[in-house]
């Protein structure tokens, strides 16, 4: 009977050993599953949120390329104008209407239309512009009297008295005097300005 006892003892440990065994084995397997439910979940979320961070990125980017240039107050303006009649470009530099202040590039073409923007930045716009006729700053330096006189030269051809200078020919050299009784051309303002400063 003791012998009997015994097995059946044995036999309860044993079954005890491995339904233990398998409760213990489930567990384990369970646990790994949501682990891995887990793991797909927090990939799925991360690369929800990447995906929406790299749309915002992008959306921003697009934002920002969208801002166009615009004109800032303290820009300078310069007008190029070439004259057919001559083949001259002359530049008036000038500040910047206020007109045209926070205006982008196309909202100055809109305004005027007859110019060509050469250069178009938020401190500096250039425009261009043909015109028919000449310059206006074709000038003859020559001697009157003794003195260097500047005559302005019209568009018909003719000259017109622009300036006495009140300098004496005598005390220039030779060749400046020979110069001065032919007539000297000038075009351009800053030519003029530079001949007559070398005079004085």
């Amino acid at each position: 009977m003791n012998k009997i006892i015994t097995a059946l003892i044995c036999a309860i440990v044993i079954l005890g050993a491995i339904i233990t065994g398998v409760v213990i084995s489930n567990q384990n397997e369970e646990k790994e599953e949501i682990k891995v439910e887990t793991n797909v979940a927090d990939e799925n979320i991360l690369d929800e949120c990447t995906d929406e961070y790299e749309e915002m990125q992008e959306a921003e980017m697009l934002e920002t390329d969208a801002q166009e240039e615009k004109i800032s107050p303290n820009c300078s303006f310069t007008i190029r104008t070439y004259y057919k009649g001559c083949g001259h470009i002359t530049s008036q530099y000038n500040n910047i209407p206020e007109d045209l202040v926070n205006k982008t590039e196309q909202e100055l073409k809109e305004m005027y239309p007859e110019y060509m923007v050469e250069t178009f930045k938020s401190n500096e716009v250039v425009v261009y512009i043909e015109k028919e006729g000449e310059c206006g700053e074709h000038y003859l330096v020559k001697d009157l009297n003794g003195t260097v006189v500047i005559y302005e030269r019209l568009n018909d051809g003719t000259k017109k008295l622009l300036e006495e200078t009140g300098i004496s020919t005598d005390y220039l050299p030779e060749t400046d005097k020979v110069q001065i009784q032919n007539g000297i051309e000038v075009n351009g303002k800053q030519e003029l300005n530079q001949l007559i400063e070398d005079y004085e």
